[in-house]
């Protein structure tokens, strides 16, 4: 558990957050089955059940402030699509660049 906690300090994905709030198109579910969909908040799944739910661009479950110190209020259940995401790959550059950060290099921790 230690472990896990230093990685999600040192991850340059936890004062960022672009990624999940560049577009409400990004945070859907692709490979998700119903059960894994049903471990979900309801409040936190968008209508039809095809994505999580969406404040304008940003994701409902997205936790703080983009670029200062964020959090997925879901992290272990979130969909594959963020998980997918990684820092430093092009989804993650375009995320950035779009919020005025600078990127980071791929494959950070």
């Amino acid at each position: 558990m230690a472990l896990a906690a230093a990685i999600a300090v040192t991850s340059p994905c936890s004062t960022c957050g672009a990624c999940c709030a560049y577009s409400a198109d990004w945070p859907r579910f692709t490979l998700e089955d119903d059960a894994a969909i049903a471990l979900l908040p309801p409040e936190l799944v968008g209508d039809g059940a095809c994505g999580m739910r969406c404040n304008g661009r940003r994701c409902s479950a997205l936790k703080g402030e983009i670029g200062v110190a964020t959090s997925c209020s879901v992290y272990a259940l979130r969909p594959y699509v963020c998980r997918d995401c990684q820092p430093g790959d092009e989804a993650c550059a375009i995320a950035r660049r779009h919020y005025g950060l600078p990127p980071v290099e791929q494959g950070a921790p």
